[in-house]
């Protein structure tokens, strides 16, 4: 049964990362924050990366939108075809930590290749494929554990902490990234260097400080592929699903925006690393406030007013501001977005899948969004070269808002799921 978060908690005794439901229960727990704490280290190294990447290629190289489109899409869609396999191996072996620190280690070793596959796009295309093999070998896995770790009531606190850690490597990433290039001109091969440093060392923190194996109650049986995909028979769970996927469809990468505000702009190169900062800031100011929020109101609507942000971002690029004015906004918005859904959607999904299916349940919403996003990058590179930039983002706008209406009407209020967040947040205070 999806709507399970009750039936956990009274099972849950033989885990060996789950706390006791209570006081314990209402903090976030040392495994929340070992994983912020290796998502930090990861995310400066990946977003030192992510910051310089479309710069690197579409000026460095002299890639057109469409070539760069293929290759963001790739970058952020080929994760797709491994999350569900990570997520359900974590689940089948109970080896969450174990699964995680491959997909850890992987994103970290592809790092130099960035610099010896120069100019050669097959080369690129290959180490990219491999750093996004593993986030999406490590990502269900990790998210499993941090839902595992606190009570069904408080997951979008403790969410909402791992995803402001995240947040700080985000925002110290294209930081690093504009010191390098501003102290030696077109620097990628140290920007490359030292994010495989970097990365390495959140490997090493994911081995010495996060927790081990997840032990289950006595008696359950380790779940079959075929029973982790069958959690789509589940109607809330499917809706969420299809909801998740079609708003994947429409959101263009962070990357296009970038390129947009330095188009209209015509920023200096050397500034370009430092637009990540303003939604990375943001997104770290607000992710814990979204993340207790909602866990107070119920988990639909910040989720869905996050994506009504977005649309906001895609409006402010078609109006005819200019200046600090069009940065901070589009930034800002951006930054709402991504507090307001990438860890409350986790917490809206993660209490009703069962926890020996809790790994391969998220790798499932995790690839709808995936596969969604391999498209939108494809889709939005194509009608920039074809149409210009700013027809891409009028469609964009258009498609998000025609979803966003179909999403609201997917991704119902449940009544029961609301109910029990608040018995098990009023059983908690009592203690």
């Amino acid at each position: 049964m999806y709507l399970a978060g009750s039936k956990a908690r009274q099972d849950d005794g033989g885990s060996a990362v789950h706390p006791t439901v209570g006081r314990r229960a209402a903090g976030v727990g040392g495994t929340a924050v070992a994983l912020g704490m290796v998502s930090l280290l990861t995310d400066l190294s990946s977003e030192m990366v992510t910051a310089v990447l479309p710069l690197y290629l579409v000026v460095g190289l002299g890639m057109s939108p469409l070539q760069f489109g293929f290759l963001d899409g790739l970058y952020n869609g080929v994760t797709a075809f491994v999350r569900l396999l990570g997520g359900h191996i974590a689940d089948r072996w109970s080896r969450h930590k174990l699964v995680a620190g491959i997909g850890y280690g992987l994103s970290a070793v592809c790092k130099p290749f960035l610099l010896l596959a120069g100019a050669n796009t097959t080369a690129l295309s290959a180490t990219l494929a491999v750093d996004r093999i593993g986030k999406g070998i490590r990502t269900a896995p990790r998210d499993a554990l941090i839902s595992l770790s606190v009570d069904d009531a408080h997951q979008g606190r403790a969410f909402g902490v791992h995803r402001a850690m995240d947040t700080a490597g985000a925002l110290a990433g294209p930081l690093a990234a504009f010191v390098l290039l501003w102290l030696v001109a077109d620097a990628f091969d140290a920007v490359f260097m030292v994010s495989f440093c970097v990365a390495s060392l959140g490997v090493l923190v994911l081995i010495a400080f996060v927790p081990g194996r997840v032990s289950l109650p006595a008696g359950t049986a380790r779940p079959t592929l075929r029973e982790t995909v069958g959690i789509l028979a589940e109607p809330r769970f499917r809706r969420l699903l299809i909801a998740a996927t079609m708003l994947g469809m429409v959101t263009v990468g962070d990357g296009f925006l970038y390129l947009g505000l330095q188009d209209r702009m015509h920023l200096d190169t050397v500034f370009f690393p430092l637009l990540p900062l303003g939604s990375a800031a943001v997104y770290l100011v607000l992710a814990v406030p979204f993340g207790r929020l909602a866990d107070r109101i119920g988990r639909r609507l910040p989720f869905l007013l996050g994506n009504l942000a977005l649309l906001g971002a895609y409006s402010t690029m078609l109006l005819p501001i200019e200046g600090p004015a069009l940065i901070a906004t589009v930034l800002g918005l951006m930054g709402v977005f991504y507090a307001a859904t990438d860890g409350v959607l986790m917490a809206l999904a993660g209490p009703g899948i069962p926890r020996e299916r809790r790994a391969g349940g998220l790798a499932l919403l995790q690839t709808g969004q995936a596969v969604g996003r391999l498209v939108a990058a494809v889709l939005f590179g194509a009608a920039w070269t074809l149409w210009g930039l700013g027809a891409a983002f009028s469609a964009a706008a258009v498609a998000l808002l025609t979803v966003l209406i179909v999403a609201a009407l997917l991704i119902r209020p449940d009544t029961r799921a609301d109910e029990g967040v608040v018995a098990t947040s009023d059983a908690g205070s009592a203690r």
